[in-house]
């Protein structure tokens, strides 16, 4: 049986729980075996972000020691995947530690990635005939480049019809704490999103990233809109258990 650690990240320990917990599932119905490590702490994106690189260091060092053996270490988020696989050695370039680190970020993995090339996952779907749409999130895109991986699993769904966003790889807005330092220009981002969203025509929209949903759903709820924001580890689950969303 492989073993993998799971990384939940902040949000999803905070405000998205039952997305962590399905994306679980999705690992244990594929006979993987989920090591949870309940001591496990933010990525340290949103210090390294603002400029707190001392203090960044310090977090990582603590996710090195913690995820100490030599197993995938599997995050469902494209954002703090890609902070530990790529922004870590970034940070460490002139440092003692480069090495172990260098060692660590190689064992991170997009749970997309990690179902879609390495479990290779084949999915029966349950559902009715549905279209919906995508929203890329910067880093998992730009760094981490999970993308591709996330919406090979929709598309292996027979019953799911993705269709695409004209201004797909346009940000929403979030941007984790620039939505709190800019709320203004946040706003007219996330506006800018859902009028594209609208413009599909669909009644759901798709991501991997908890922030990115958290901002686009939460202001489409505030708006009044008949669009539902919802998590690809969700969306996927729901639609091989046949349960509706």
């Amino acid at each position: 049986m492989k073993k993998i650690y799971f990384y939940a990240t902040c949000l999803g320990t905070a405000a998205m729980q039952e997305s962590i917990i399905n994306a679980i599932k999705l690992l244990t119905r594929e006979g993987i075996e989920v090591i949870f490590k309940k001591n496990q702490t933010c990525c340290a994106q949103p210090s390294f972000n603002s400029g707190y690189f001392k203090e960044s260091k310090e977090i990582a060092l603590y996710n090195v020691n913690l995820f100490e053996k030599d197993y995938p270490i599997v995050v469902p988020s494209g954002s703090c995947a890609g902070m530990m696989s790529h922004d870590y050695i970034e940070l460490f370039k002139k440092d003692k530690e480069l090495e172990r680190v260098e060692k660590f970020s190689k064992r991170i993995i997009e749970l997309s990635q990690y179902l879609d090339k390495v479990l290779n996952v084949n999915y029966e779907d349950k559902g009715e005939p549905i279209k919906v749409t995508w929203h890329s999130n910067c880093h998992a895109l730009r760094v981490q480049k999970s993308i591709e991986s996330s919406k090979n699993l929709i598309k292996r769904l027979k019953n799911v019809e993705l269709i695409d966003l004209e201004y797909e790889e346009e940000c929403c807005g979030f941007g984790g704490t620039f939505s709190v330092k800019e709320p203004e220009i946040s706003n007219a981002m996330v506006k800018t999103k859902i009028k594209d969203i609208q413009n599909t025509g669909v009644k759901y929209l798709i991501s991997g990233d908890g922030g990115c949903l958290l901002n686009i759903d939460g202001t489409m709820k505030k708006m009044g809109l008949d669009i539902k924001g919802v998590h690809l580890y969700d969306f996927l689950l729901k639609r091989i258990e046949g349960e509706r969303l």
